[in-house]
């Protein structure tokens, strides 16, 4: 296996094992309530606390990217991972875990900041669906994460679950210690004037606000569906409606794969976007059973091509800028993913959890409007090249 595999390899174990991990915290809310006595308010800032370090990482290190020296900042962002895992399973005060969380978040950002850079580089030629490929990858892992929780709980508590994640980055460790990074020369390093003319373009404005409305969807479900569905469903059912939810996300995004390059990217997101409203009005609606798991099979094939296609039509307007494209893309979606679990979980404080999730209903209209919008603003459905985008 050449540099390039192994490194692809390494880069994708990553977001598998960062998956597994993010969607560790929505299962594990019921049991960190009854450990530390805290209320829905105080665990809604589990998404911030998660994703606060993360976004300022991510941000960092992208638009860096072709200063920093990469594969130095991956094995030990990897390590800081690990690291965080193991002092959140030991935190004996509610604030020690957030901390600790906030740690973990910022080393994963650290790491996630570089690597789509690193992919766009090693698969120049098929980016999009690489892109794809490392999205299908990170559902993989996203689908896992509660069945591990659930697996864990039966024999273990909730502290045993992150030593079990920490495991999951040892093989990246490993790769990217032993192996060399193939040559980055083609990312070149930006100035402040370039990088605000490019945060300047239309679709650059247009992906990071559709992203950021995606990130808000998800970060809300992520973090409170079980805690939703555990009013109403034994710990095991609730956690496999989140589940069943990313389980879409697989079929979704391999079906993306092939036709990110055949179908323009805002007509894609479209399509998708639609159904995702009246999926999401269903699912909060009181709906149990079948019809439940139904609703969010669909809001979940929806969603889960949004990031993927919007990231990458972004990095189309200037691929030599592939670094700080995807930290600024990060970036809104991880920003999306911090505050809407927070603003839910007050409230849920004030009108009940059920009332507060019909928040997603209304992003996902906004979502709908974004990418219309963007359409109309660029005069066109497909991905940006060069100056074409400019305001």
């Amino acid at each position: 296996m050449d540099r390039a595999r192994w490194w692809t390899a390494a880069l994708f174990l990553f977001v598998f094992g960062d998956a597994i991990a993010m969607q560790a915290r929505g299962p594990i809310l019921p049991s960190l309530e009854e450990t530390f006595g805290v209320s829905e308010a105080a665990l809604g800032l589990i998404a911030p606390a998660g994703t606060a370090g993360f976004v300022v990482a991510v941000v960092a290190t992208g638009i860096l990217a072709g200063r920093v020296r990469m594969r130095r900042t991956l094995v030990l962002s990897a390590l800081g991972v690990v690291v965080a895992l193991l002092v959140m399973s030991a935190s004996p005060l509610y604030a020690v875990f957030l901390l600790a969380l906030l740690a973990q978040g910022a080393a994963a950002g650290a790491f996630r900041g570089i690597d789509r850079a690193v992919l766009s580089h090693l698969h120049a030629a098929r980016r999009g669906r690489i892109y794809a490929a490392y999205a299908l990858v990170w559902a993989v892992g996203a689908v896992l994460g509660p069945q591990l929780v659930s697996g864990v709980l039966v024999v273990a508590d909730w502290r045993a679950v992150f030593v079990v994640i920490a495991l999951c980055f040892l093989p990246t460790i490993l790769i990217a210690s032993r192996t060399e990074l193939p040559s980055m020369d083609a990312e070149r390093s930006i100035s402040r004037s370039a990088l605000r003319e490019l945060l300047q373009r239309r679709s650059v404005i247009g992906a990071c606000v559709g992203i950021m409305l995606v990130g808000a969807i998800e970060g809300i479900l992520f973090t409170w569906l079980v805690y939703y569905a555990s009013g109403f469903y034994e710990t095991a059912t609730a956690n496999l409606l989140l589940s069943v939810y990313l389980l879409a996300y697989m079929p979704a995004r391999l079906g993306y794969t092939f036709l990110i390059d055949r179908v323009p990217s805002l007509l894609l997101v479209l399509a998708t976007a639609i159904p995702t409203i009246p999926a999401l009005a269903v699912a909060f609606s009181g709906q149990t059973g079948p019809i439940l798991f139904v609703a969010v099979f669909v809001a979940g094939a929806g969603l889960s091509s949004g990031f993927p296609t919007l990231s990458a039509y972004a990095v189309e307007a200037a691929p030599e800028y592939s670094g700080p494209l995807n930290a600024v893309t990060n970036g809104s979606t991880y920003f999306g993913i911090a505050f809407a679990p927070a603003v839910v979980g007050v409230l849920a404080e004030w009108y009940g959890i059920g009332r507060a999730l019909w928040v997603t209903v209304g992003l996902a209209v906004a979502l709908l409007g974004t990418i219309v919008l963007t359409w109309l603003w660029t005069g066109s459905a497909s991905a940006p090249t060069g100056d074409a985008s400019r305001t």
